[in-house]
């Protein structure tokens, strides 16, 4: 057992399988600005050439000690594929959405005739084949990409889109199944590439933001659908307090679901959820990794191997800030837990 890869290791936790210890990723954003001081690959230029993206990718795994390699750095790379008007933020702010193609309603929706070759979509499917040749078969690849409820919320606009879950039920649906098609779509297309993982990031739908009974009858048939379309281990990651939809995130057939420090009952998590998915996280990003110290990211490593984590990772996407030598606290922290 001990001579397991990193890439068996990681699939054999996300799959409930018996490993010798608990893998350490990030299933969320990766990209530090230490790390692209030390190897040249800055935001924003590494959003838009797959070399750039594969180098600061492969750092965080060589440098800083995570044991997989995730990419890219942002929830914008299909919004903008498909019509969306993005500002590609600086060195240490990710690129955000800034107006949307479908505000007004549905009926002119439109799917790119050639969706795999608009914007950076044919950037990170190069990056993916770079990260998946210089990393060889033993690392996992871990591609992030966002969810169907975010797409659809940044095709409308959030503020319409929360709108039209009440008021015009239609439109609502309509625009999510529009979504979820060309996640499906993305997501093949970078499993094809050398992707090992999906990591779908769906902010949108938080309980933050929107009724548990709007994911229970409209968000858990989209991302199931989007699960079970791929044959690759997938994570679903939602921001927030996740307490209300844990059970309704593990009916969605993604093997883990992040979770953030927020979910502050890991052991409930994991009753709730009860073997239908794998736990991964929830060590904080903004209060651990990025202004706590090495000996408190490793306590807080502890703690949450000791409740059961599956998969050990930042809640969330770590913040561009954070010293390097807290993100390698963690792997430290969890050889320390085994010595």
């Amino acid at each position: 057992m001990t001579d397991l890869t990193l890439k068996e290791r990681l699939v054999k936790a996300l799959k409930g399988e018996e490993i010798d210890k608990i893998p350490v990723v990030s299933v969320t954003q990766t990209g530090i600005v230490e790390l692209m001081d030390a190897t040249g690959a800055e935001w924003p230029e590494a959003h838009s050439d797959a070399q750039m993206m594969a180098t600061l990718a492969i750092a965080a795994h060589e440098i800083a000690g995570l044991e997989g390699v995730r990419y890219p750095y942002c929830l914008t790379v299909l919004a903008e594929a498909m019509g969306c008007e993005v500002n590609m933020g600086t060195k240490d702010r990710q690129p955000s959405v800034t107006d949307h193609p479908y505000p007004k309603g549905t009926d002119d929706l439109k799917m790119p005739d050639d969706l795999l070759g608009e914007g950076r979509i044919p950037v990170v499917l190069e990056a993916t084949k770079i990260i998946r040749e210089k990393v060889g078969d033993d690392v996992p690849v871990i591609a992030g990409m966002e969810g169907p409820v975010t797409l659809a919320s940044d095709l409308a606009s959030v503020k319409k889109f929360m709108k039209w879950s009440i008021k015009k039920p239609e439109d609502f649906e309509k625009i999510l199944d529009f979504a979820t098609d060309a996640c499906i779509k993305y997501a093949q297309a970078l499993v094809d590439a050398g992707a090992d993982i999906i990591s779908v990031a769906d902010p949108v739908a938080s309980p933050d933001l929107m009724n548990p009974a709007t994911f229970e009858s409209k968000f858990k048939p989209r991302l199931s659908r989007f699960a079970e379309s791929l044959d690759v281990p997938t994570v679903l990651h939602v921001c927030g307090n996740v307490t209300p939809i844990i059970g309704m995130m593990a009916d969605c057939k993604f093997d883990g679901l992040s979770i953030e420090e927020k979910v502050s009952n890991l052991k409930g998590a994991k009753k709730t959820v009860n073997g239908r998915a794998r736990i991964v996280g929830n060590i904080s990003s903004p209060f651990t990794i990025l202004s706590g110290t090495p000996e408190k990211v490793k306590e807080d490593v502890k703690k949450a191997l000791e409740d059961g984590v599956d998969v050990l990772a930042p809640g969330c996407g770590i913040a561009p800030k954070s010293p390097v030598e807290n993100v390698r606290a963690l792997v430290e922290g969890r050889d320390e837990y085994y010595a």
